[in-house]
């Protein structure tokens, strides 16, 4: 036998026992949370045709999709993100309907990148989408539904970002930027990277008024009072709806009681293009990223048919367990069930005690006495 088969390819693992015990856990208490908001469950393919993933639709690039070939011919891919799957169920069962659809999902989602240092290509991801309903009302339920369940998960220390895409592309726009100085714009903001962007807006010959804002995104976390301020600094249209948006939000958050776990960066920008309006992460400790990512994405549905407004977020689960076990905050599972043995001469009688407990829906596990 070769020693390489016991092995796994880079970027994924096996897990086992007590540790898939507490996973399991960790997405049972995330679902339930979200069945209390009135979420019907939903399971889509673990592949889809390649286009479903394309770059017009605005999910990871290319060359990041475990691409293959079915014997006719097709270009199918790996899930490396659930959104547009569902927006793709949706707009084939529900082309119709036009009141609001909450669905919820939990698998795994494929990432084909050799820069992860370290982290896994395989993760389980568990998540939520509300379509048909372009409310702030709807933004709210779904940040506030990520609050609570990562409270019913023990997490008692992390942060809500909330940011406003509208506001960054209001700017760009006013300042008159190329699409494609703006994706690399949004790269340099969105990593927190002050001097490429200030680079790239000086090449650019951008007003140093319009710049002066847009470098602001690259360094600022506002709290909600920061946020007239930042109104004060732009003079579009697309901009100062963008913070009117975020200021109705938080007013909705402080009737939730969830406002205190909320703060606000206007340079939260995602690798994600379908994303059109508010939009969202969630830190905690113990992991260097997101734990929990979401936005609205009004125009993704379109690309399958259906014209609806949308928001959704998922939670990376392999994180918040790992989150959980360094802040030590896993709880004690209980070691449900008995243990029969048994010796040769009362293997009947212990077989027929255990088939009793188990009818009574009770574990039992049978087992020879000399293992004792």
């Amino acid at each position: 036998m070769r020693k390489s088969l016991l092995h796994t390819p880079e970027g994924v693992r096996d897990i086992y026992g007590r540790e898939y015990a507490y996973k399991l856990w960790i997405e049972q208490r995330l679902h339930d949370t979200i069945h209390l908001y009135g979420y019907e469950d939903i399971q889509t393919p673990t592949f889809e045709f390649f286009d479903v993933y394309s770059r017009e639709i605005g999910t990871k690039p290319s060359n990041q999709l475990y691409k293959f070939f079915d014997k006719e011919g097709n270009t199918l891919s790996l899930r490396p993100d659930f959104t547009p799957s569902c927006a793709r169920c949706a707009a084939k069962y529900f082309m119709d309907e036009t009141k609001p659809i909450r669905l919820t999902y939990c698998g795994n989602t494929f990432t084909n990148a050799s820069e992860l240092q370290g982290k896994l290509k395989e993760v389980t991801q568990l998540g939520a989408e509300l379509m048909m309903d372009a409310s702030v009302e709807a933004d709210a339920e779904m940040l506030s539904m990520v609050i609570e369940a990562m409270k019913s998960c023990g997490f008692t220390d992390f942060q809500i970002t909330v940011g406003e895409v509208e506001y960054f592309k209001g700017i760009c726009a006013q300042a008159g930027l190329s699409e494609e100085v703006e994706r690399s714009l949004r790269d340099y903001i969105s990593a927190k990277n002050y001097f490429g962007a200030q680079e790239l807006l000086e090449e650019q010959k951008v007003r140093r008024d319009y710049a002066r804002v847009i470098l602001r995104l690259a360094d600022t976390v506002l709290g909600a009072n920061a946020l007239a301020e930042a109104k004060q600094l732009v003079g579009n249209e697309r901009s100062l709806l963008a913070i009117e948006r975020l200021e109705k939000l938080y007013e909705v958050l402080k009737k939730y009681g969830t406002e205190k776990y909320v703060a606000f960066d206007l340079g939260l920008l995602s690798k994600y293009n379908y994303y059109t309006g508010v939009i969202f992460k969630g830190y905690t400790y113990g992991v260097g990223d997101a734990v929990v990512t979401g936005g609205r994405y009004d125009r993704l549905l379109s690309y399958f048919g259906k014209q609806a407004p949308a928001i959704g977020f998922v939670f990376v689960v392999d994180d918040l367990m790992e989150a959980l076990s360094r802040q030590k905050r896993l709880p004690k599972l209980s070691e449900e069930g008995v243990k029969l043995y048994y010796e040769r001469d009362t293997f009947d009688e212990m077989l027929q005690e255990a088939q009793k407990l188990r009818r009574a829906r009770t574990k039992v596990t049978l087992l020879p006495k000399e293992e004792l």
